[in-house]
């Protein structure tokens, strides 16, 4: 019985060592996404003011092979 016990105790220490371990990659991931985000929304903003204001046709364009 002894034995069970002290094996049970083992294991669970390990479950509480990979939890552990996958809440401090889970907040990682966390902030990965949050910076992302973030560098998508200044992306965003600056398309518009990168964009051309005068639209061509695609008739005044060259086809590649000229």
């Amino acid at each position: 019985m002894e034995t069970r016990i002290t094996e049970l105790e083992i294991k669970i220490s390990y479950a509480e060592d990979l939890v552990d371990e996958l809440n401090r990659l889970v907040f990682r991931q966390q902030q990965q996404i949050d910076f992302l985000a973030r560098e998508l929304n200044t992306l965003r903003q600056q398309l518009p003011a990168s964009a051309p204001t005068q639209t061509n046709s695609l008739l005044d364009e060259l086809p590649p092979h000229y």
